[in-house]
């Protein structure tokens, strides 16, 4: 099946399997291998991206249902300015509050906590736990993730 979306917003035409996951696409068709695979039944996050701007658990998504779709991975939530990188804020906050361990739960959350900070974008701190509680992580205790997307805040527009 020839296939048309956008991810990232670049145009793309794949002959793909109608029922191949969304996951498997992103990661082996088109290289982008920061959405990971924890548990493979949308139950982790890990694997997270936005389509039409919702998060969505790849691992579950048939890729045909992103036909005319635009998706966005956690490589898309950098922008370039002149010819530079720039980190979502929400990428910068994780930076500087240690949030990130060993990586594998990292993409899930940036991911889904862009999509809250784009359709809320004054949430409270129990606003954002909810957000995030589709992600799981076993080496943080949360509370560095929560403070970094809670200072994401102020991040915004700058």
């Amino acid at each position: 099946m020839i296939l048309r979306f956008q991810v990232n917003a670049t145009d793309v035409e794949l002959d793909v399997l109608p029922m191949a996951r969304l996951l498997d696409v992103l990661r082996e068709d088109l290289r982008l291998t920061g959405s990971k695979e924890g548990c493979g039944e949308g139950e982790c996050g890990a694997c997270t991206v936005l389509i039409d701007g919702r998060a969505v658990n790849s691992c579950l998504v048939p890729v045909f249902q992103v036909a005319g779709a635009k998706v966005e991975t956690v490589e898309g939530l950098a922008s370039g300015l002149h010819g530079h990188e720039r980190l979502h804020p929400v990428q910068a906050a994780f930076l500087e509050h240690g949030a990130a361990q060993c990586g594998i739960c990292t993409p899930g959350f940036l991911v889904a906590a862009a999509e809250l900070l784009a359709h809320t974008p004054h949430p409270t701190r129990l606003e954002v736990r909810e957000a995030l509680a589709g992600n799981l992580c076993r080496c943080t205790g949360y509370q560095k993730i929560v403070d970094a997307v809670a200072n994401a805040l102020g991040r915004q527009g700058s």
